[in-house]
């Protein structure tokens, strides 16, 4: 892989050998846990190895598909593709694809399995909210991502996710192996599902975790890239600010990509009704500024 300049990031790439790693434990456990329970699960293995590649090899397809997204040509945003074809010469990365969601709400999102396969996406929102500098630093943040790897492991951590939550379903709608013909036996069916239940709880709290983590790196090295953390700080107030502004269902539609996105689809109303820290797919807006803060005064004494 090309080496790119945007700043790396030692904690990310350990925390997503960690997570990768104590997954596939959990993935070993769960079929070990299966196979004792005399299921046979096979076929539900091979629909999420499926489902699995397809969202792997195909993410960037699916993720505009989703948010309503195409990609421009130069020719249609030449001022979009100018501030990436800057980015992509002063990081030393290729240039993603270009692509435009017709949407209010202000956001972006960087998906692909590799640099030659990525695609950066804005909405309309947003290239309507920043200016050029702002808007330079949500780019450089998405961009990062795909420098660093962490969408394509985020894509493929949510494969444990998959075969656990089509288990949970297999249990529920057949009963699988009820009393295995012996109206006193186990509900092995229950069991399953229980087992599905834990291994995606698991799952979900690891990749969370790996999120948050993800988002302050891109942060990091984004606002790095650029030397303007205060553009980017600017532009992270005023995305967060303006989804008090945008309509609950809005908002709603969009929430299923919080993951993905700069900053997530929550308005001010909703905050304090939202889960905990640790269901989170992003750190609080508050830590993301102070880290931007202290980059600031780094580069203001020449660090």
């Amino acid at each position: 892989m090309t080496q790119t300049r945007y700043a790396p990031d030692r904690g990310l790439t350990v925390r997503m050998v960690v997570t990768m790693f104590l997954l596939g434990l959990l993935y070993v456990a769960f079929v070990g846990v299966l196979i004792a329970l005399g299921v046979q699960a096979i076929v539900v293995l091979v629909v999420a190895g499926g489902l699995l590649l397809v969202q792997y090899f195909l993410s960037d397809k699916i993720a505009l598909f989703a948010m309503h997204g195409r990609e421009v040509s130069p020719q249609e945003a030449p001022e979009l593709h100018g501030l990436i074809d800057r980015l992509s010469a002063i990081s030393n990365t290729p240039k993603p694809r270009v692509a435009i969601a017709d949407s209010d709400v202000p956001n972006a999102f960087a998906t692909g399995r590799d640099q030659k396969h990525s695609v950066v996406c804005v909405t309309t929102g947003l290239l309507r909210r920043l200016d050029p500098i702002e808007l330079e630093g949500v780019v450089a943040h998405e961009m990062s991502h795909v420098a660093h790897r962490d969408v394509a492991v985020m894509t493929i951590a949510s494969f444990l996710g998959i075969v656990a939550g089509l288990m949970t379903r297999f249990a529920l709608y057949t009963g699988l192996g009820r009393d295995r013909g012996n109206n006193n036996g186990p509900p092995i069916g229950l069991i399953i599902m229980l087992v599905s239940l834990v291994v995606y709880a698991i799952s979900f709290l690891l990749t969370r975790a790996l999120s948050r983590y993800r988002e302050l790196s891109a942060d990091r090295a984004g606002a790095l890239l650029t030397q303007r953390p205060s553009a980017l700080a600017s532009a992270l107030v005023k995305v967060t600010g303006e989804m008090s502004r945008i309509p609950t269902r809005d908002l709603r539609e969009a929430q299923p990509f919080n993951a993905f996105f700069f900053a997530p689809a929550l308005s001010a109303r909703n905050a304090g009704a939202s889960l905990a820290a640790l269901f989170a797919t992003h750190p609080p807006l508050e830590r993301r500024l102070e880290q931007l803060s202290a980059i600031a005064a780094q580069l203001g004494r020449g660090a």
